[in-house]
């Protein structure tokens, strides 16, 4: 991963940044793949790179004519899939797909209905333990929720969703042994970068609030953080 150092050293006169109007602000977040249940008990799996963590609270960022809304709407379980890099491919092939027939005049052009998600993706599905819809066999993190809040954002045209964990779902390869932790040096995320794929480079440091055992006896100098990380 590159490293971009800043232009000119700070106090200096000349504005190092530039004035830009990008048609999309995806500056870097993990994809998701949530399952929801259908009016049918069927299953939809949707893709969405707007999801970030409020102590056990994942706030999602939905647009509002998509089946997954729909379905939040009048069942609210659902499971947060964490994706890894390896995966990319199969989250874009659900990216043109929507659950909702007829498509609504709001999808993108080429978007086009299928029921089988998992399917036209080449994902499988296991058993979740505390809600109705499943999980993704293969994506490293798993979390069962469910949607206690949804409501509209300042602009109308999206929906931000707060669903609170009930169960936590792990990949044991990416769990120091022995304990609860997450290894941040075993765990990668998709990222959807500007709308391109992305997995993590090699660690830097880490911040002096880690809890992560290994962080602890080392005793490396931690990067500051702010309030909620």
């Amino acid at each position: 991963m590159k490293i971009v150092e800043p232009l000119v050293p700070p106090g200096a006169g000349t504005d190092p940044c530039v004035s830009i109007e990008p048609s999309v602000l995806y500056f870097g977040t993990p994809v998701v793949l949530l399952s929801t249940e259908n009016p049918d008990a069927s299953v939809n799996l949707a893709p969405i790179s707007s999801a970030w963590a409020l102590g056990q609270v994942i706030v999602l960022g939905l647009g509002p004519d998509g089946q997954t809304a729909h379905n939040l709407t009048a069942r609210p379980e659902l499971v947060i899939n964490i994706a890894a890099p390896g995966q990319w491919q199969a989250v874009e092939r659900l990216a043109p797909l929507t659950g909702r027939h007829p498509v609504p005049p709001t999808k993108h052009d080429g978007c086009r209905f299928e029921k089988d998600k998992f399917g036209a993706a080449g994902l499988t599905s296991r058993p979740s333990h505390t809600v109705r819809p499943p999980r993704v066999d293969g994506c490293p993190l798993q979390l069962e929720a469910r949607a206690e809040c949804i409501r509209r954002d300042a602009s109308g045209e999206f929906l931000i969703v707060e669903a609170h964990v009930r169960k936590v779902h792990a990949d044991p390869r990416i769990v120091l042994p022995g304990t609860d932790h997450i290894d941040p040096a075993a765990w990668s995320p998709l990222i959807y970068n500007f709308r391109h794929y992305f997995g993590l480079g090699p660690e830097l440091g880490h911040s002096y609030r880690s809890a992560t055992p290994r962080d602890r006896m080392a005793g490396e100098p931690g990067s500051g953080g702010d309030g909620h990380r």
